[in-house]
């Protein structure tokens, strides 16, 4: 499937509904991770019904137990196309007697997709079709890959409008679950910060309190590159992978479960309650400069 107009060019999978490419037509540059294996095979994931990974890689619901795999299944679910034009596009995942064994919720899944201009809109939206409340976490995991052969973290920075400071907390590198109670603090000159390979050292960074609801991923000199408009989200992660050229910039309506958490999913902190036949709708923009 392919989004286009005049500067861009956007190409969607079935498989998870992912965004493969983005292509800027003015620049002649992709801007989006194509995928390569030997860093990470993914592009733009699709992070449901959880963000991250579950205590034990297992969630408690209403008494019973069940296995959970890292972000979630809906990356790796196949999605019908229910409508598409030149510039729009979305996708649809219905619950299933496999999801049910892993997920006892029956839902509908939208992910829409619409360009204008250089923005590439993402909206999610989440039916409870299950006759009671059901629990989750959505998010966003698209990788922003750099724009000229052979260059590294160094060679960008990350920019945080109107930012003197953020406080980001780590994830415990044998469950890979949050460590809420030890924060570090990401110093910023002028809103921005350099990308360097020590950032990542022990994985993603997790920002909680809705601290983040715009950043740029911009040249050395400070000239804009790519960046994402992303209001009213209360969790945001920043990843790479060691000496991988992207850095993946991801919008989250919760996240990872903290760490020895074994409680009823509905009382996890950051989860998202939808009640009975209520629709939950969240979306962010893509930009390029």
């Amino acid at each position: 499937m392919k989004l286009e107009n005049d500067v861009l060019c956007v190409e969607i999978a079935e498989l998870g509904a992912e965004v493969t490419k983005i292509y800027d037509r003015e620049k002649n540059t992709d801007i989006l991770w194509e995928g390569n294996p030997v860093y990470w095979k993914r592009h733009s994931p699709i992070l449901f019904p959880n963000v991250g990974k579950t205590y034990g890689n297992q969630v408690l619901i209403e008494g019973s137990t069940y296995t959970t795999v890292q972000h979630g299944f809906a990356r790796d679910s196949v999605f019908t196309c229910v409508s598409s034009s030149d510039d729009a596009a979305s996708f649809l995942l219905v619950s299933s007697e496999e999801t049910k064994k892993v997920y006892p919720y029956d839902f509908e899944l939208y992910i829409n997709y619409s360009l204008r201009g250089k923005e590439l809109t993402v909206e999610w939206q989440v039916k409870n079709c299950s006759g009671k409340p059901m629990f989750f976490t959505i998010g966003g995991h698209p990788a922003f890959r750099f724009g000229k052969e052979g260059e590294k973290k160094e060679d960008y920075l990350l920019k945080f409008p109107g930012k003197e400071a953020l406080t980001y907390i780590l994830v415990d590198p044998k469950t890979g679950t949050a460590v809420p109670d030890q924060t570090y603090t990401l110093e910023l000159s002028d809103g921005m910060c350099p990308v360097t390979e020590e950032m990542f050292l022990k994985d993603a960074l997790i920002f909680d309190g809705g601290q983040i609801e715009e950043v740029w991923l911009c040249r050395k000199d400070g000239t804009p590159y790519a960046g994402m408009r992303c209001e009213g989200f209360p969790n945001f992660g920043i990843w790479s992978v060691k000496d991988a050229p992207f850095v993946c910039l991801e919008p989250w309506k919760g996240r990872c479960d903290n760490f020895g958490f074994a409680e009823d999913v509905s009382k996890k902190p950051g989860i998202v309650p939808l009640p009975e036949t209520e629709v939950f709708i969240k979306s962010y923009q893509i930009i390029v400069a």
